[in-house]
């Protein structure tokens, strides 16, 4: 994952731990308040709730303790494109142009031009130089496609 990903999961899990957690334990408690739990819809949905913000905390420290963090920034630009890296494609069949960063699978978000490095385009681009003309397979067909800048941002 990269730098900026980790980081941003930190900043998930340290919501999860200081603000959501004991939001949680504090509406448990007031449920717990209003007597007979069998019946009480506040209790089981905070119980709930309980239950998914723990597996998300669980889910996030496993990402963490397991990842490599890799962080262009701090590498030499030779051109080449890698994990983390800052793509701009030109389109050779529409002659449009788009950046991509290639992260992982997590920080992944084609909204934001964060593809993940197991997409098409990703394993297209991989490995290839700046001015290399790529052909993609593609959900859509084969699309050709020209590097016309690499960053390492």
């Amino acid at each position: 994952m990269t730098a900026h990903g980790a980081e941003l999961l930190r900043t998930e899990l340290n919501e999860l731990k200081s603000v959501k957690r004991p939001r949680i334990i504090q509406s448990i408690a007031e449920a717990r308040e209003h007597g007979d739990l069998k019946e009480n819809a506040e209790y089981h949905a905070a119980r709930e709730e309980q239950g998914f913000c723990e597996g998300r905390i669980q889910d996030i420290e496993g990402k963490l303790s397991n990842a490599q963090i890799i962080d262009v920034t701090k590498m030499t630009n030779n051109g080449k494109v890698i994990f983390g890296t800052t793509v701009t494609i030109l389109n050779l069949n529409t002659d449009v142009e788009i950046t991509y960063k290639i992260v992982g699978d997590d920080e992944a978000s084609i909204k934001n031009n964060l593809i993940s490095i197991n997409s098409p385009i990703a394993r297209g681009l991989v490995g290839k130089e700046l001015d290399d003309v790529v052909n993609v397979q593609t959900p859509n067909g084969v699309i050709e496609f020209e590097i016309i800048a690499v960053q390492y941002i």
